[in-house]
């Protein structure tokens, strides 16, 4: 029988006002932290976290380019190596987190996540989203250890755009719905093992703690407020949802998202949750899932904010030729799309793709 694993990270420690104690959680790990993250970032984190490792640990910070690619993940190794950092910390959104632990592997160095939006499930996972330096989708990237550290401040989430909150919601949407499929197909998780009963138990928390309070949640955010709501909702996104897709499985929401990126135009204008939000759509039709589950994430979807048709994808006039080079992609050997049926064509993609645009437009 097919080995079954769980992975997580060593600590995650979530709150407001929480990066206050950033230097303290890093001086667990090291003395000299390398530091990436985008200008925007730094812009908005720069000074409190500087302030909070100030006697704590030594730092310093390099800014991330902005892609999550091969080349960029070389770069920031070398430098890190050349300060003598023995510590590296992401900052930020998902690429950069991903750079960060593909940069602390390069060098064998321990890594905190640091997410300043709660708008994927990246922090928490033993993997990266490679993409090549123009943003396509290459493969995932694995590691033989979780991030040492999360530590995600829910009031800094709470002042991020509400539109990467509800992503994040949207991103989380899809864990329980791909590691079901996981669970049928007995394929494996992307810890290489068969799912575990507590990776499919932290999938489902996932799903109904954001079906029951993501609304409410997405609500708060946009004033900017930090409710138990949002503190339920951040956990979810963030750590229910990266131990549920890791430990669960990717199927066919995630590969979906990565066939997007085989297209040109104002869908990469796009966040990552709302391209899933759609794939998870096309999963759903794909398993042929009753028109009431459907309907229930179109619902929270529309109330969110997030992509339910075509327009809104920005593909309504997309001929079906590229909606076949979406199917194509997510059906290659590097992504996961197998893992919900072996036998999909590209045809079959581009004409789930159609129906969940049918689908929506019916449930308006």
């Amino acid at each position: 029988m097919t080995t079954r694993i769980f992975a997580s990270p060593a600590r995650y420690v979530q709150g407001a006002d929480i990066i206050d104690q950033l230097g303290e959680q890093l001086a667990t790990l090291g003395k000299s932290a390398f530091i990436i993250a985008d200008e925007t970032t730094w812009k908005i984190v720069g000074e409190k976290a500087s302030a909070a490792m100030q006697g704590k640990t030594e730092f310093h910070h390099e800014e991330f380019n902005g892609e999550a690619s091969k080349n960029e993940i070389s770069r920031l190794a070398e430098l890190a190596r050349s300060k003598g950092a023995d510590l590296i910390v992401g900052m930020g959104g998902g690429k950069a987190m991903d750079t960060a632990k593909g940069t602390a592997d390069d060098l064998g160095l321990p890594v905190a996540i640091v997410p300043t939006i709660a708008s994927t499930d990246a922090p928490c996972s033993a993997l990266s989203v490679i993409y090549t330096d123009q943003g396509v989708f290459e493969g995932y990237r694995f590691y033989n250890k979780n991030p040492d550290l999360v530590i995600v401040d829910t009031r800094i989430c709470a002042q991020a755009p509400a539109r990467l909150f509800a992503s994040g919601i949207a991103d989380g949407l899809a864990t329980n719905v791909e590691a079901q499929a996981v669970l049928k197909s007995r394929s494996k998780t992307m810890v290489s093992g068969a799912p575990t009963i507590a990776g499919i138990a932290i999938a489902e928390a996932c799903e109904k703690t954001l079906l029951t309070y993501g609304e409410a949640a997405y609500a708060a955010v946009k004033e900017g407020l930090v409710t138990p709501a949002v503190e339920a909702v951040v956990e979810a996104s963030t750590l229910l949802s990266g131990l549920g897709f890791e430990n669960g499985g990717l199927a066919g929401a995630h590969a979906i998202h990565n066939g997007f990126t085989a297209l040109d135009g104002d869908i990469h204008h796009l966040t990552h949750g709302e391209k899933v939000a759609y794939g998870t759509l096309v999963q759903m039709v794909l398993e042929q899932r009753p028109e009431e589950d459907v309907f229930k994430f179109i619902k929270l979807y529309r109330a969110i904010g997030m992509p339910v048709t075509l327009k809104e994808l920005h593909l309504e006039n997309a001929p079906r030729e590229d909606l076949k080079k979406v199917g194509d992609l997510a059906n290659s050997e590097s992504d996961t799309l197998r893992n919900l049926a072996t036998d999909l064509s590209a045809d079959d993609i581009a004409d789930a793709i159609l129906a969940v645009d049918t689908l929506a437009k019916k449930a308006a």
